[in-house]
């Protein structure tokens, strides 16, 4: 990446005494979790519509696959054009999108609508911003602290999970589903003024340092945000950590929103527990993500990220072994120690991964983590689809539960040999 040759001007005193890097993390959790609204919805959606409209449910989990896809597919490009047109123009338009999608759902009729309005707009929204968001900030706004950052913000979408899905599911519960839908479209929507107005693409715009850094110069726009991208995805392909990161990534979507976020209130409920209890159990999850979410963000600034990884998948694939023999109409202590333990592991693997990615694959570390969260959303797609299959092939989802659980053992044993790099990477990715 190149920069600007002309003199740069020199960082201007202030007389805060907190950094400004911490307010554009302010303001990148909020949108975080005005967002994450979007991502509470689909386990509530599948009786629902189900129901109305009798499709089955491998249909919606389409759907929810397509979302999901691209979601991940979306993201390494988006980090690029982040780099091309800066974080507030693509973030505004993502939330723009992803508002236009989901209202478009209340006047659908077909399945095909579905998978066009909630499939592909509000993923292809969604994807836009996303974790490669959050590393953005992260890499631009930050040198000290930038685990604990990660956290921060990866704990934004479990905190946004947490302040929308038992309203959600209240309103699907009392009131249909539209209504739900509406207010997803609107909490999208109302953030984007905050990001317009409050949100700055890099410390150089007000004459700044990043937090822990040294004051340099704005880079110029990189052109071809795409190419770039692509170019960025075939020399991380030549190297085996983004093979196994991406291997690891997989699974990780594939256990948590491939299958806790899309099918386990569906599954609670096939098990007599009702709709309400099961959206607050996924919403417990999302207070004790967020706690684990942070606690790793402060572990990977002192450890290894490698074993880190290991035990985290490990400890997720144990606990969804355990899975379908709590299922019951009534919440038990044993199901409340799952959820507290699933919870506190639920996307702890991130800022692991965001810093392997940075460790490896330096200023590029971001696209490429683009890429390993497209495998993550590849993997949650195919089980979110493959899941709704079983459900209508055998009716029920204890096999799904078994399979996951094994992945995730492969998981910790792939997080295990990843190499690690003697010298941390600070230029561009090179072949």
């Amino acid at each position: 990446m190149t920069t600007q040759t002309a003199p740069s001007p020199a960082p201007r005193a202030t007389a805060h005494r907190i950094h400004r890097a911490w307010f554009v993390a302010a303001v990148s959790f909020v949108t975080i979790i005005g967002a994450a609204a979007f991502a509470s919805l689909p386990g509530l959606l599948i009786e629902p519509l189900h129901q109305e409209f009798d499709w089955p449910r491998g249909t919606i989990g389409l759907a929810v696959s397509v979302n999901l896809a691209l979601y991940g597919l979306t993201a390494p490009f988006a980090a690029a054009l982040m780099d091309r047109f800066g974080i507030r123009r693509v973030v505004a338009i993502a939330l723009t999108v992803i508002s236009a999608g989901s209202v478009a759902t209340v006047w659908m009729t077909s399945a095909w609508q579905l998978v066009m309005y909630w499939g592909v707009l509000v993923g292809l929204g969604s994807g836009s911003m996303a974790l490669a968001f959050a590393a953005t900030v992260t890499n631009r706004w930050f040198v000290a602290r930038r685990g604990l950052v990660t956290g921060i913000l990866t704990a934004a979408g479990a905190s946004g999970q947490l302040v929308f899905l038992p309203l959600l599911a209240w309103l699907v519960e009392h009131h249909g589903w539209r209504p739900a839908a509406v207010t997803v479209s609107l909490a999208a929507l109302v953030v984007v003024p905050f990001v317009w107005l409050l949100l700055r693409d890099h410390p150089a715009d007000i004459g700044t340092a990043p937090y822990g850094g040294t004051y340099a110069a704005k880079p110029a726009p990189v052109p071809g945000a795409a190419r770039r991208a692509v170019t960025v995805l075939i020399r991380a392909a030549r190297t085996g950590p983004f093979w196994l990161l991406a291997g690891t990534f997989a699974i990780c979507g594939a256990s948590t929103n491939g299958l806790v976020k899309t099918h386990f209130v569906p599954s609670a409920h096939d098990h007599g527990m009702p709709v309400t209890a099961a959206a607050g159990l996924l919403a417990v999850i999302g207070v004790f993500d967020v706690i684990g979410t942070v606690f790793s963000g402060w572990l990977t600034d002192r450890f290894d990220a490698r074993r880190l990884l290991v035990v985290y998948y490990a400890l997720r694939g144990i606990s969804l072994l355990f899975l379908p023999m709590l299922l019951a109409p009534s919440v038990h202590p044993p199901m409340l120690l799952f959820i507290v333990f699933y919870g506190l592991d639920w996307v702890a693997t991130v800022p692991p991964t965001i810093a392997l990615c940075r460790e490896h694959y330096g200023e590029d570390g971001a696209i490429v983590f683009g890429w390993v969260l497209a495998s993550h959303q590849v993997g949650a797609a195919l089980v979110a689809f493959l899941g709704g299959l079983a459900r209508d092939a055998f009716g029920s989802y204890d096999l799904v539960w078994y399979a996951s659980g094994a992945l995730c053992a492969m998981a910790a044993l792939m997080a295990m040999v990843i190499r690690r790099r003697p010298t941390p990477t600070t230029g561009p990715l090179t072949a």
